[in-house]
């Protein structure tokens, strides 16, 4: 029994186990990383202000890389843009206002190596969702659109940099 519990864990040592967003996948030639303002094709704006903020802090926090803010002086370049934003009611209440809201962002981002031009990686369309609540009383309302942008905007940095690390 030892021994077969012996070679098992041998087994699993090797076998390329870890946890996501801990790998690394981009060429060991990188050490700088320019994160470039986000481009938007949708109604909300500070999305778009946000992800560039969020995504660097996201990289600074979880990796060995440096935030450089030229793109002439990075390894890799990041630019990304905000495709579509979309709010539905997904609950209504008695009255017809929606109480349950529903948002879902389409990005699109690219990371290049910027001595060789060469895509690292490229994701056309990346969907972020978000839930939130909203007030049916008057009185406690509470516009929590803005929160909501903020969780969005943490959510798909993470995600963003989690694509680049694991090349998702």
């Amino acid at each position: 029994m030892r021994a077969l519990l012996a070679v098992l864990s041998l087994a699993c040592a090797g076998c390329g186990y870890h946890v996501s967003g801990q790998g690394n996948a981009l060429p060991k030639s990188i050490h700088t990383i320019a994160v470039t303002a986000f481009g938007n094709g949708s109604t909300r704006a500070e999305l778009a202000r946000m992800l560039p903020q969020d995504v660097t802090r996201e990289i600074l926090s979880r990796t060995r890389y440096k935030i450089v803010s030229d793109p002439e002086a990075a390894d890799a370049v990041l630019r990304g843009s905000v495709v579509n934003f979309a709010a539905f009611g997904t609950t209504v209440a008695p009255s017809g206002q929606a109480t349950g809201v529903e948002v879902i962002v389409n990005l699109q981002f690219t990371l290049t190596e910027r001595a060789t031009g060469k895509v690292l990686l490229q994701r056309n369309s990346y969907e972020i969702r978000e839930r939130y609540q909203v007030s049916v009383n008057p009185q406690t309302y509470f516009d929590e659109s803005g929160t909501a942008m903020q969780r969005v905007s943490r959510d798909a940095a993470r995600s963003i940099v989690s694509a680049v690390l694991e090349s998702f």
